[in-house]
Formats: C-alpha cells, structure tokens, sequence
C-alpha cells in the first residue's frame, strides 16, 4: 500500500524513537550536554555527535512548532531590550567627605580583651621582683636574692601554657627556654615560647641538656638546627648534672665528660659567636668541674645555700636560688634565677655577651 508523504515521515520518526528507546530521555540528555571535563581516561564526544541528534526528522505536529515559536521571543526581548543597570550614586566620596571623622578613641574598640598582652614592653626596661616561693629559704641577709636587681626564670614544656607580659611585670626580665636534650629531642613547647618571650620584651636564650650517650657533636648540631642565630639572645647554655630518671647510665670520668663538653661548647661558640653558659648543680660541679673552665660563664644551681658556700672560690653570672617559686602567669612551680650585679652591670654584660 502507497503511504503519503506525512505518513511516511511520521513512520521513520517512530522506528527511530524505538531503536533509541533503551537509552532512554537520560540517555539523550548525556548526549546532547556532554562534559566540557576532559581527562585522560574519558574521551570527550566527538564535533559531529551533536548534529546527528539536531538533524532527526522533526514530525510534522504543531506542538514543536509552537515550542519553537513561544520560545523565541523572550530571546529576542532579552537582546534588544537590556535591563536597566540600577540607579548608583556617582558622588560617593562627596557624602564620605561630609562624614564625621572619627578620632582615634574608637579604636580601643578593636584592642584586645587582654590589656596587659597588648601592652609594648621596651627590652631594657628591669621589673622588679615580685616571686613568692613555696618553699623560701633563708640565705642570710647579705645573699638575700631580693638585694639582686635583676632577675630570671627558666622555663620548658612542664611549665605549660605561660602569660609571658603578666610573667615579666612580675619580675622575669629573663628567661632560659628548653631547647633540646640528647640528639633528637626538641622540647614542644620552645618554639611558642622563644616568640612569646621576645615579644614580651624578656631576654632569651636557650639552653640544651646534654645526654651523655650521644656524641657531642651530634648534640651540637641538634642544638644548632633547632635555634635561631638572633640578635640580641643571650649565649646558648649547656646543661650539664646527674640525672637519676635518665636512660643513660653510662658514667665517664671527668676527663671524659669535660673533653666532650669542650667538643660541644667549641661548635656552638663558632656557630653563634657567643661563649656557652654552663649550668650546673652541686654534686656533678664537684666531681668534674672543679677548677675548670675558669674562662667560662658559670650558672650554679644552690638552692639550700648561698653559691659561695656550694662552689666555694667560682666565679658566676646565674644564680638558680629556687626550684619551687610561685609567679602570677604561669600555673604550678618555676625556678627563679638572678643576674650578679646591679641594673648597669646587666646592660653592660648583655651587650658584650647577647648576639
């Protein structure tokens, strides 16, 4: 039988529909928007793969064709009416001209809750002591540590979270910070608190505590990795004594232990231009540092006694005269330390000593 012309095309239309069928309207959707992602492992479609769908046989029905013709004409509106831009002032700067100015009260708004952090602190300024100390002892009235006008702390992680201004205005107008012990340990807290102290306005300087079971000049280089070379840091100390808790059980004599401590003192005084200071505590200083580096700034450990009963005829810069002092700023016990000599005498050894 003769189909018309009509019936014709509406038949390859629904053979078309059928054999499309299984990929469904999803399926005809992917292939008209194809990804504009292309990678590696997804090919992406091919120029002429669009025009296979747009040049199917279009039946003949009036719907398309009042699709198409409704559709049109929001276009052409769009494109030859544009939307009006919004009115916007062109004198701004006219009204901001006739504004108040504020003056600079307001910006105490912004300041930190915290007055005392936002305080600026001047490096040379000395606070006097205000330490109280859970366990006081009486050093006799001539080596009281409150006839000292400067004093210090010495700090690390046990110490925890320190408010370091609230810490200075109490009277730490230097702080030791724990830096590392042995080869590979850095104290977690040193970082954090050689800025917080710096810009508190306190005197830094670091100290490491030397583990006799690694050579010195591994420790040296530890020590050297880990803490910044910065002007104006007092020397790096090597912190030298018994320690009981260590793993290290090994005892070498003393001409041992001072041959290492020179091979690490040598490193560091290259490295950063400064002397080491050297800690100590009674019972190590009298079995092998007696009578030795006499050429060397000494910080001695005597919280019992005066130093010049501990270390009968020593020298010393530091004395550590409590292990149990109490300081608003830090929760929990801190050492204090003072410096020996007066206000000048600290300027004058700081600025022949700090780098």
């Amino acid at each position: 039988m003769r189909l018309s012309a009509a019936s014709a095309i509406l038949l390859a239309s629904m053979a078309l529909a059928g054999c499309t069928s299984s990929s469904g309207l999803g399926g005809l959707m992917e292939q008209a928007s194809p990804s504009l992602e292309t990678t590696n492992s997804v090919v992406r479609p091919s120029a002429d793969v669009a025009p296979m769908v747009a040049q199917a046989p279009q039946p003949a029905m009036p719907v398309p064709t009042q699709t198409t013709e409704v559709a049109a004409p929001p276009v052409q509106l769009a494109m030859a009416v544009p939307t009006p831009m919004p009115q916007v002032p062109m004198q701004p700067a006219i009204e901001l001209e006739n504004m108040p100015v504020p003056d600079a009260k307001p910006i105490a708004l912004i300041a930190p809750s915290n007055p005392m952090k936002a305080t600026p602190f001047a490096p040379g300024q000395i606070y006097g002591r205000r330490f109280r100390d859970a366990k006081p002892i009486n050093f006799g009235k001539a080596m009281s540590p409150k006839n000292f006008a400067v004093h210090g702390v010495d700090v690390s992680r046990w110490q925890g979270e320190i408010d370091w201004p609230k810490l200075r205005t109490q009277g730490a107008n230097f702080a030791y910070i724990k830096a590392t012990d042995g080869g590979d340990h850095l104290d977690p807290m040193f970082r954090k608190n050689w800025r917080a102290a710096d810009a508190a306005g306190l005197r830094r300087g670091a100290y490491h505590f030397f583990y006799w079971c690694r050579t010195a000049g591994e420790q040296a280089d530890w020590f050297i990795r880990n803490v910044p070379k910065v002007a104006g840091a007092l020397p790096p100390v090597i912190d030298v004594e018994y320690n009981g808790e260590s793993s290290c059980k090994r005892r070498h004599s003393p001409e041992k232990i001072r041959e290492k401590m020179q091979v690490f003192m040598d490193k560091l005084e290259r490295h950063y231009g400064q002397r080491p200071v050297i800690y100590t505590a009674p019972d190590f200083y009298r079995d092998n540092l007696r009578g030795h580096f006499q050429n060397y700034p000494f910080w001695l450990r005597a919280v019992a006694e005066p130093p010049s009963k501990v270390y009968p005829g020593r020298n010393w810069v530091f004395w550590q005269y409590s292990g149990s002092g109490l300081s608003h700023g830090v929760d929990g016990k801190i050492d204090l330390n003072v410096f020996r000599g007066n206000e000048a005498q600290w300027h004058q050894w700081v600025s022949k000593s700090a780098g």
